[in-house]
């Protein structure tokens, strides 16, 4: 069977450096004993070098002509290559329930849907690795102060420890994507809940960050009525911008938004 062609409306971008291949399949070894789900195999040339670890591998392509290059060069995985849209997949019902390591080479321009899906996973998903576009991956890695630090920092690292592993130039795909490309690793830290209410976090976090060169008593009256005493009560606070703020000073900010708002309704 002839080569997959790259499809743009996918955002094919195929990895043809196999030494390359064979450093991102090894990232998954950081999690031993778990099985692997990779997303967006293409032609395999990362799927290659996870079918030599001993552990199940289960593979989801969402592009009919790659399930059936697939299915012709990897026989032994005919049993385990997913033909579905990884996005709208019920993860739990993949390895019976249980725990799996996410890896791939992610399509860009839904890389980051990718990861809110394993977030309302994150019970079964204690490591997550992969190629990303290079902005993506330095904003997830990035800490309070910095330009890159925004919506998707807060929301991973509340969860997962991540890390930032290597940079992958463009020279070496099929077609040659117009961004540089990066390998991350992240691993679910011990915090089990974050002692607020979790989808008013979210809330908070998006809302003071889509205007992230707002102080956040600017920012926050999309939420709360501009009178309300929380403003006077905590003004200190509330002249930071939200890149000032770590994980744990958003939590405690949530925590005081839901007070207001519980005040405001009585």
């Amino acid at each position: 069977m002839k080569q997959v062609r790259p499809k743009k409306n996918l955002g094919q971008h195929f990895l043809t450096d196999l030494t390359i291949a064979r450093r991102i399949a090894d990232t998954v070894d950081a999690c031993p004993d778990l099985p692997v789900l990779e997303v967006g195999p293409g032609m395999g040339v990362l799927t290659q070098y996870l079918a030599e670890k001993p552990r199940p591998l289960r593979v989801v392509e969402i592009d009919d002509e790659s399930v059936a290059y697939l299915h012709e060069h990897f026989p032994q995985l005919r049993q385990d290559v997913i033909s579905d849209d990884f996005l709208r997949m019920d993860l739990r019902a993949l390895f019976n329930g249980g725990q799996f390591v996410l890896t791939g080479n992610y399509p860009y321009d839904i890389s980051s849907q990718i990861f809110f899906k394993m977030l309302d996973n994150r019970d079964l998903i204690p490591c997550c690795t992969g190629m990303i576009q290079h902005e993506v991956a330095q904003r997830m890695a990035a800490q309070p102060g910095s330009k890159q630090y925004g919506i998707l920092s807060v929301l991973i690292q509340a969860w997962y420890d991540v890390e930032y592993l290597f940079t992958v130039p463009p020279t070496v795909f099929n077609p040659p994507p117009k961004v540089q490309s990066a390998v991350i690793r992240m691993t679910r830290n011990k915090v089990e809940r974050l002692g607020c209410d979790e989808e008013l976090f979210r809330r908070v976090v998006k809302t003071t960050f889509n205007q992230r060169r707002k102080m956040l008593r600017v920012s926050l009256r999309q939420m709360l009525p501009p009178d309300a005493p929380f403003f006077a009560q905590y003004a200190d606070l509330l002249t930071h911008r939200p890149e000032q703020l770590t994980i744990q000073q958003f939590v405690e900010l949530t925590n005081r938004v839901a007070e207001a708002l519980f005040t405001s309704t009585k």
